[in-house]
Formats: C-alpha cells, sequence, structure tokens
C-alpha cells in the first residue's frame, strides 16, 4: 500500500517557484476571505445597529436588508467565478513547477 509517488515533494518544496505559487495563491485567498466574511457578516450587523436603514422600501415591500441579503448570492457567485479562473492559473503553474517547466 506504501506507493512511491513519482514527484519529490521535498525538492519541490524548495524551489522559489513553488514558494511564488504559494505567495499567490495566499494573496488571492486571504483578502478574499476577509472580504466575504465582512460582506456577509455585514448584513446581521446592520440590521442590528441600524434597523430603520435597513427597513427603508426600494420597491413594493422589498427593502434595503431583502435587497443586500440577495445581493450575497450575486456575491457568492461572482467570488465562485474569480476563484475558478485565477485556480485554473495556479493549477498551470503548478504543473509547471512540478514538472519543471517554465
Amino acid at each position: 500500500m506504501s506507493e512511491k509517488s513519482p514527484v519529490n515533494w521535498e525538492a519541490l518544496e524548495a524551489k522559489p517557484e513553488f514558494r511564488a505559487l504559494l505567495a499567490q495563491k495566499k494573496a488571492f485567498i486571504i483578502p478574499a476571505f476577509v472580504f466575504c466574511m465582512l460582506y456577509y457578516l455585514a448584513l446581521p450587523v446592520l440590521v442590528g445597529y441600524f434597523p430603520e436603514m435597513m427597513k427603508q422600501k426600494v420597491w413594493g415591500e422589498v427593502n434595503v436588508a431583502y435587497v443586500f441579503a440577495l445581493s450575497q448570492f450575486i456575491m457568492a457567485w461572482v467570488l465562485a467565478f474569480l476563484y475558478v479562473r485565477v485556480a485554473a492559473k495556479w493549477d498551470k503553474a503548478a504543473a509547471a513547477v512540478i514538472h519543471g517547466h517554465d
């Protein structure tokens, strides 16, 4: 069951290209996570601390809180789309690092 991996992970980890790839991923993932958390936690905070603002009607019976809540679905899809595009580039870069191409 202990099948030997064709990749020397210790040597791969020492490559500057590998470390640069990890830095690129961190530069996207951490800000995206922080933005996502702030955006999603903003709704309960705004409703709790600014209820009159969130009760303002936008269209018919639809108020600012409903619009903000629905915008979270849109933001999730936008963020997922951006992540997929960026992750595809990371996959190509990872393959190049693993196989020794630039």
